[in-house]
């Protein structure tokens, strides 16, 4: 188990984080898969964003998670890598 892993396990005993961390984990999973395509790709920020017709800036924040991510963004962001968006309500 890597140190961020061991991290969130302890800080999510804490209700109120647990709480946060809950209405947010969506986001995370998104930025995570993001940064994922980003790296596999080894797309810097900025290419990234030309190739999705936007700017760096846009990608930074939405890889630091301070922007709602839309639908149009994630279907042009799968497109652009041939990918599918699977959503499943559990």
């Amino acid at each position: 188990m890597d140190d961020f892993t061991k991290h969130l396990n302890k800080s999510l005993k804490d209700p109120q984080f647990k709480e946060e961390f809950e209405q947010k984990e969506l986001r995370y999973k998104i930025v995570d898969i993001l940064v994922g395509i980003r790296l596999q790709y080894k797309l810097t920020q900025s290419e990234l964003a030309k190739k999705l017709g936007t700017t760096q800036t846009v990608i930074s924040r939405v890889e630091n998670g301070s922007v709602n991510i839309g639908i149009d963004f994630l279907q042009k962001l799968a497109k652009t890598f041939d990918k599918k968006i699977d959503i499943k309500v559990a």
